[in-house]
C-alpha cells in the first residue's frame, strides 16, 4: 500500500493538471480505480473535469467518502525551480514537483488505502475527486455533490485530504474552516485640477476614511472553536498617473475571514452601513459588490473526529489538535452533505517553487488512511 501511494503520487505529479486542465490525472485515476473494482463516472461540468468512484453497493448503510483535488496552481517561473515542475523526481528522500504537497500525495495515499481495503457488504467507499479546487471552485466539488444528489449517491461521512499539519506530521486536523468574503468598493467623485480642489469632488479621502474605519473595527474576540475574525485591506487603487489631477474614481478591496459568530449576509449589511456612513459624511457616492467564497462551519468534536484522531495517533504518536485555522477548502461544500473533517500532510512547501514532500510522509499518510477506513467499518 505504501509503495503504491508513492508511485501513484509520482504518476499524478507527471500530469500537468494546472487549473482548469485535467492533464491526464483523472484519466489515470479512473483506470486505476476501475481495475480495483470501483465503479467510476466522470462528472465533468463546464470546463472542469471531475471523477466519482464507488466501491461497494449504491445506497450502502455505511458509506465513507474522500474528497480531494488533482488540479494544481501554476508553476510560476520555471527557471527558479531546481527540478522540472512535472518531473516527479525523487532525491534526498523527497518527491519533488508541483502538487507534491497540495494535494496529489493526499489523493494518492487515499487511493492506495482504498484499493487495499476490505469493504463489508453493508459498506461502501466513495471518492469525489475534482479538478477545480485551486480555481473558482464553481464546477468542481459542487458539481460532484449536485450529481450525487441527482443520482441517489450519498456519503455518511467524509475525509478531505488537504495538507493540515503546519510543521510535524500528525500534529493537526481541521474540524472546520473560517468563512471568506471579499468586498469591492468604488468611490465616485468629480475630476478636477489639483490647484482648484473646490471645483472637484475628490473620492480618495472618502475611500481612505472608509477603509481606515473598517481596518480599525474589531469584529469579535473569537469563539469556542475559532480564533478572532480578521479584516484585511488588500488594495487601494486610483489609477491616476497625473499628479495635478484629482481623479474621478477610486477603488479599494477588503477581505474578511470570519468565524461562526458571523454570516456573510450579516457582514455584508455591516459593510453597506459603513459605506453609506462614509458617503453621507463626505458627499461622495460609494458603491460595493461582494464575493463570498464560503461560510464558516465547524463539525463539532464527535465520533468522526475521534476516529481520525485515533488513527493519526496510532501511526504518529501524536494526538492531532482539532483546528479551524487556515484558508478555505472544499470541505465548505461537503459540510452541507455530511459530517466532514480534514487530515493530510505537512503543508510547508505547497504553492512554492520546488514544492516537495517527504517519502516517509506519503507512506505514513497511506497507513493513516488505511486505519481510518478500517476503523470506520470495524
Amino acid at each position: 500500500m505504501e509503495e503504491n501511494a508513492v508511485e501513484i503520487t509520482r504518476r499524478l505529479i507527471e500530469c500537468p493538471s494546472v487549473t482548469p486542465e485535467e492533464g491526464g490525472a483523472l484519466v489515470y485515476l479512473a483506470d486505476l480505480l476501475a481495475g480495483a473494482g470501483f465503479d467510476c463516472t466522470r462528472v465533468d461540468r463546464g470546463e472542469t473535469a471531475n471523477l466519482f468512484a464507488r466501491k461497494g453497493p449504491k445506497g450502502a448503510a455505511r458509506t465513507l467518502g474522500f474528497n480531494g483535488h488533482t488540479d494544481v496552481v501554476p508553476v510560476g517561473d520555471t527557471g527558479a525551480w531546481t527540478v522540472q515542475p512535472f518531473g516527479a523526481e525523487i532525491r534526498n528522500g523527497m518527491l519533488w514537483g508541483r502538487g507534491a504537497t497540495d494535494m496529489k500525495s493526499g489523493v494518492a495515499a487515499w487511493v492506495a488505502a482504498a484499493m487495499a481495503a476490505e469493504v463489508p457488504e453493508d459498506g461502501a467507499l466513495i471518492l469525489a475527486i475534482t479538478g477545480d479546487e485551486e480555481g473558482d471552485a464553481t464546477d468542481g466539488t459542487v458539481a460532484l455533490l449536485d450529481w450525487m444528489a441527482a443520482n441517489g449517491e450519498a456519503m455518511s461521512a467524509c475525509v478531505v485530504g488537504e495538507p493540515t499539519c503546519p510543521d510535524v506530521m500528525g500534529e493537526m486536523m481541521k474540524i472546520g474552516r473560517r468563512g471568506s468574503m471579499t468586498a469591492f468598493f468604488t468611490a465616485r467623485g468629480v475630476q478636477g485640477h489639483a490647484a482648484y480642489p473646490h471645483r472637484a469632488k475628490n473620492p480618495v479621502p472618502a475611500l481612505a476614511r472608509l477603509v481606515a474605519a473598517l481596518d480599525a473595527h474589531v469584529l469579535d474576540e473569537g469563539t469556542d472553536h475559532f480564533d478572532a475574525s480578521t479584516l484585511a485591506v488588500t488594495t487601494i487603487d486610483v489609477g491616476n498617473p497625473a499628479t495635478n489631477v484629482i481623479p474621478a474614481e477610486a477603488r479599494a478591496t477588503v477581505n474578511i475571514r470570519f468565524n461562526d459568530a458571523h454570516s456573510s449576509q450579516a457582514l455584508t449589511r455591516w459593510l453597506e452601513e459603513m459605506a453609506d456612513q462614509a458617503a453621507a459624511d463626505t458627499g461622495i457616492g460609494i458603491s460595493m459588490t461582494v464575493k463570498v467564497s464560503g461560510e464558516s462551519f465547524v463539525t463539532p468534536p464527535g465520533p468522526l473526529s475521534a476516529l481520525v484522531a485515533t488513527a493519526v495517533e496510532a501511526e504518529t504518536g501524536l494526538r492531532p489538535v482539532m483546528s479551524t485555522s487556515g484558508g478555505t477548502s472544499d470541505a465548505r461544500f461537503v459540510k452541507d452533505h455530511c459530517p466532514v473533517v480534514e487530515f493530510g500532510l505537512v503543508g510547508k512547501t505547497m504553492h512554492q517553487v520546488d514544492e516537495r514532500v517527504e517519502i516517509v510522509q506519503i507512506e505514513q499518510l497511506a497507513r493513516i488512511y488505511g486505519r481510518i477506513i478500517g476503523y470506520y467499518f470495524a
